[in-house]
């Protein structure tokens, strides 16, 4: 593989001065970062990336979620370079793009049926909040302004914005902010890994979470506007919730007269092993959010894609309007990558589910590693838990930094993983083949290996 080398006249040193003197890296502590021996990232080609220093490295981690064909995929290049001869950027406002609105159109065609209309954005964060705002002020416009919360679950992540934070309040991320956001009632998620029932099963978790939104709905009903879920758990540490619990959800949200919101901004678009977990489980949701794979991970795209129930509520006397947007809403390059993205979904779901079952046959031997208490996921989403010891699944101290010990590991062995906490996350683009996903696995589990025992003595010694 080779890279051009254009660096604005600065080597790899200066690379590294640079980004460590200037560079502000979001959710990285900075003094680890200044510590650290990270990379500083100059090429792609495929499923790898390559650091100022010459270095090849597996990406694993997708870049953060988003990478769905590669780096350098010829044909997402391709569309970039032929939508810049015709337009680079006009704004939503006011005025249609083409290229906009044949992407709306490609999206209603793949997402759940139903879902006619959609709100481009640019980022995971503001197509939730979007949706939080659209929820609200559907009962607004009917003269229903009681009907102003959103439920939200413990540890989902739905972005950082204000409205995304105050569904899903983090006292670990969003501390300094938590006396300023408005208050929604929340439910604890169903996983069954530490729930506060005891529930020790996926069943059990879905029928003790269901009863409890139910008792939410009939008791506080009259103010609340949604629902919001990730169906899989991203930055809560990679949780899935139990098969059926969007059906469940779907079912009260009618009954009470409640809006199902669903964010597949990080399952959607095959890590899964589905396009999205709404169509695996066969509902429409009132309100979708979509982002980081729309473009295959090339440029800042994200969707709220909504029902004509919910659009015709904005129509008629102007006040009834959204009163929100983006300067580079429906960007006209960020829209044509994502038309070529969406037409190369065929070829990455070919084959996909084999390649998943070979991905969690192999994971298989971490499951007997002296701390490691949980591996769980769905598709390729994929989360390895560090425990204290399996027997009691007692967290794992946070100073001891065991996830970032397999990934310091893994690095240095040509793969880029990334930790919440002492969660190590796998999520390799779902274009992966055979080969490039053992290469992958070979290194991640050897750092498992590798640092789990050494753990497990530290815990001994603890005693």
């Amino acid at each position: 593989m080779s890279a051009s080398r254009n660096w604005f006249g600065a080597d790899a040193e200066t690379l590294r001065t640079w980004d460590r003197s200037h560079v502000w890296h979001p959710f990285t502590p900075i003094d680890d970062y200044l510590a650290s021996d990270a990379p500083v990232i100059v090429a792609g080609e495929g499923r790898r990336l390559q650091d100022a220093e010459g270095r090849w490295y597996w990406d694993g981690s997708s870049s953060i979620w988003l990478n769905v064909h590669g780096h350098r995929d010829p044909d997402l290049d391709a569309a970039i370079r032929s939508q810049l001869d015709q337009l680079a950027h006009a704004t939503l406002l006011g005025q249609g793009n083409a290229v906009a609105s044949v992407l709306a159109r490609h999206l209603v065609e793949v997402t759940p049926q139903g879902l006619e209309k959609v709100f481009f954005s640019d980022s995971g964060a503001t197509a939730v909040e979007i949706a939080l705002k659209a929820a609200i002020q559907f009962f607004a416009n009917q003269d229903r302004p009681a009907k102003r919360h959103v439920v939200g679950f413990t540890d989902n992540y739905h972005g950082d914005t204000i409205g995304a934070m105050s569904v899903a309040p983090d006292p670990v991320f969003h501390w300094p902010f938590l006396s300023m956001l408005p208050e929604q009632p929340r439910v604890e998620y169903p996983y069954w890994f530490r729930h506060s029932s005891g529930a020790t099963t996926p069943e059990e978790c879905l029928d003790v979470t269901v009863a409890r939104v139910e008792e939410l709905f009939v008791r506080e009903g009259e103010s609340i506007a949604g629902v919001i879920v990730e169906p899989i758990e991203g930055a809560g540490g990679i949780r899935p919730a139990p098969i059926g619990f969007l059906a469940e959800l779907r079912r009260l949200c009618d009954a009470h007269d409640v809006l199902l919101i669903v964010d597949e901004v990080a399952t959607g678009f095959a890590k899964t092993g589905s396009m999205f977990v709404c169509e695996a489980e066969g509902i429409t949701p009132d309100l979708m959010c979509l982002g980081k794979g729309l473009t295959g991970g090339y440029l800042p795209v994200a969707a709220t894609l909504a029902t004509d129930r919910i659009y015709d509520a904005f129509r008629g006397a102007r006040r009834n309007t959204l009163y929100h947007g983006h300067s580079f809403t429906g960007n006209p390059l960020g829209c044509a990558v994502a038309l070529a993205s969406l037409e190369k979904m065929p070829s990455v779901m070919k084959g996909l589910d084999s390649r998943i079952e070979h991905v969690w046959s192999r994971l298989d031997a971490l499951r007997s590693l002296p701390c490691v208490g949980d591996v769980r996921g769905r598709g390729l989403m994929i989360g390895i838990e560090l425990v204290q010891d399996r027997a009691s699944n007692a967290p794992l101290p946070s100073d001891w930094r065991g996830g970032y010990q397999v990934t310091d590991h893994a690095r240095a062995h040509g793969l880029i993983v990334r930790p919440i906490g002492n969660t190590v996350i796998f999520m390799p683009p779902p274009s992966s083949t055979l080969e490039e996903l053992d290469a992958m696995l070979d290194i991640l589990i050897d750092s498992f290996e590798s640092v789990t025992p050494e753990l497990a003595a530290r815990v001994a010694a603890d005693r």
